[in-house]
């Protein structure tokens, strides 16, 4: 048995959370590998509207077992806000759920390390979600972090360390925290650990493999997108972690053999959130245009998103990066009513034109490559089966397929999950 993996191709935002909850009948297992509170994975059904923030996307269908990797930073508060939104929602989530004990753990003084340094950068800012995720991922990669799994040991002397060491830190960039409201903030934090010790903590990397082992299926998700990746991502505009394929395995403890199908997700257009660079954005009414049809404001924050055409260059990459075996097209529906549409193929770089993405966006000066297409002027949101597609719509998925030679197999015509066509493989 394969675990398969899901995530996200572009810079995030691409729907991955509906995807999540589609393909979740089929798996015995939803795990979420990287990434922290910033993501949100937004689902639509039965008329209701729901935003996961760290919680798995599998937890709406009964019976599957939900699990919260070591990749995974946890912010106990906003996990408690979470949960317990779901449970009055009538999801038995202690029951689902399990949190791995080696996930780390977002501090309240990292969410005022993240404002300060983001502060500090001044104009050259990267734009973070100020949830404490980048911080929390320092701590990691220094040694200094708190896991899940230290809560049950020493934890008392390892947080007063921690905390010591922050607030160092903050003074050092002149950001002394207020002593009553710093103290209001840790109460609801340890009270919120006190709630998660009501889940069942496991050693994940164990309890994953045992499930492939006994013939289980399990899907693989992630968080952000793989332009955002810490190493692979249009550096220094990332997130602080590896959204990529290869993340699911240090995620979640998989061995690279155990990987089989790998989705990545796209829309039918692109966007951004944050700064950074953006070669296809779209400045203009048509930009603004697919904002407003597309709804494009953060799940978690509400900030606008960038908006642009598609870029086949960024995504070829993110393909070859990952190692996608099927792709599947988001909010096709938001492109439905315009005279044509564009795709970015190549790149123009100082004269020359390229069809590979290049190391450093930021400082070069890159030209998009447009090759237009006649759009479809069709309202597709009640369609059902891919037989009902106009015309110029299958020819817009021949040019994408023929372009990243990679097959569409599962194409989004709006955001319930009733209005998911999937297609016949050739």
């Amino acid at each position: 048995m394969k675990v398969d993996v899901l995530l996200g191709l572009q810079w995030g935002d691409e729907g991955k959370g509906k995807v999540v909850d589609v393909l979740t009948p089929r798996y015995d297992v939803v795990a979420r590998f990287q990434g922290g509170p910033n993501a949100g994975h937004t689902l639509e059904f039965d008329n209701k509207k729901y935003v996961l923030r760290s919680i798995p996307s599998g937890i709406f269908q009964s019976g599957q077992i939900n699990i919260i990797g070591n990749g995974v930073v946890l912010d106990p508060v906003l996990f408690r806000e979470e949960a317990e939104a779901l449970e009055k929602s009538g999801i038995d989530l202690k029951k689902v759920l399990k949190l791995s004990r080696k996930a780390h753990l977002i501090l309240p003084t990292h969410r005022l390390l993240d404002a300060a340094l983001e502060a500090a950068k001044g104009k050259n800012k990267i734009g973070t979600t100020g949830k404490g995720i980048g911080p929390t991922y320092t701590d990691k990669v220094s040694r200094t972090g708190l896991r899940l799994g230290d809560t049950e040991h020493r934890f008392d002397e390892k947080y007063a360390a921690a905390r010591q060491r922050h607030l160092d830190r903050l003074a050092s960039l002149g950001a002394t925290p207020d002593a009553d409201k710093l103290a209001e903030l840790e109460k609801a934090w340890m009270d919120a650990i006190d709630y998660i010790r009501q889940y069942e903590i496991i050693d994940s990397e164990h309890y994953v493999n045992h499930l492939v082992d006994e013939g289980k299926s399990v899907l693989c998700e992630g968080a952000q997108g793989t332009l955002l990746d810490v190493d692979f991502g249009s550096y220094p505009f990332v997130t602080s972690s590896n959204t990529v394929c290869a993340g699911a395995c240090t995620g979640l403890g998989v061995a690279p053999r155990r990987i089989g199908k790998v989705y990545g997700i796209f829309k039918a257009y692109c966007t951004r959130v944050g700064s950074g660079p953006f070669p296809t954005e779209l400045f203009d009414e048509t930009g603004k245009k697919i904002r407003e049809l597309g709804h494009e404001y953060g799940a978690v924050t509400g900030r606008e998103r960038r908006c642009g055409w598609i870029d086949l260059v960024a995504l070829r990459y993110s393909i070859m990066i990952n190692g996608v075996t099927r792709l599947i097209m988001m909010k096709s529906d938001v492109l439905d009513g315009f005279d044509t549409i564009k795709a970015c193929t190549a790149y123009e770089i100082d004269g020359e034109v390229t069809r590979d993405f290049p190391f450093n966006l930021e400082d070069v000066e890159v030209k998009p490559v447009y090759t237009e297409l006649p759009g479809w002027k069709t309202d597709m949101t009640s369609m059902q089966s891919e037989d009902e597609f106009p015309a110029e719509f299958k020819a817009y998925i021949d040019f994408l397929e023929k372009e990243l030679n990679t097959p569409i197999t599962i194409v989004s015509v709006g955001p319930d999950r009733t209005q998911t066509i999937e297609r016949k493989l050739s």
